[in-house]
């Protein structure tokens, strides 16, 4: 069993620049394959960016590419997003998944994922 707490959101203004962490329980955390995930009111959850469990490979989605910045210390239990130039539409929860893989190089893209935090809200004004 895998335990993920997230912590890092707030309120920022537009252009600013939040780091989101999220601490997992257990001594298996280097296992897993990781990702951020956020929903806004009204939509559907979206995939934000995956890590693979080496910390070698990333996946961003399109509207984030070039402001936002997966990495993990598996030395910590810990992945990390780090939010620059933040926008209005950013708005939303933020929430870390993991996933068990037994290759070092997966990146998930998408597909099932084993364990959830409960997420961390970020607001970004206008």
């Amino acid at each position: 069993q895998v335990q993920l707490v997230e912590s890092g959101g707030g309120l920022v203004q537009t252009g600013g620049t939040l780091r989101l962490s999220c601490a997992a329980s257990g001594r298996t955390f280097s296992t897993y394959a990781m990702a951020w995930f956020r929903q806004a009111p009204g939509k559907d959850r979206e995939l934000v960016a995956g890590l693979s469990r080496n910390g070698g490979s990333a996946y961003y989605t399109v509207s984030v590419k070039g402001r936002f910045t997966i990495s993990r210390d598996n030395a910590k239990n810990t992945v990390y997003l780090l939010m620059n130039s933040l926008k209005p539409e950013d708005t939303a929860v933020y929430s870390c998944a993991a996933r068990y893989s037994q290759l070092l190089t997966d990146v998930p893209t998408g597909g099932r994922f084993d364990y959830w935090g409960q997420g961390t809200q970020v607001t970004v004004s206008s």
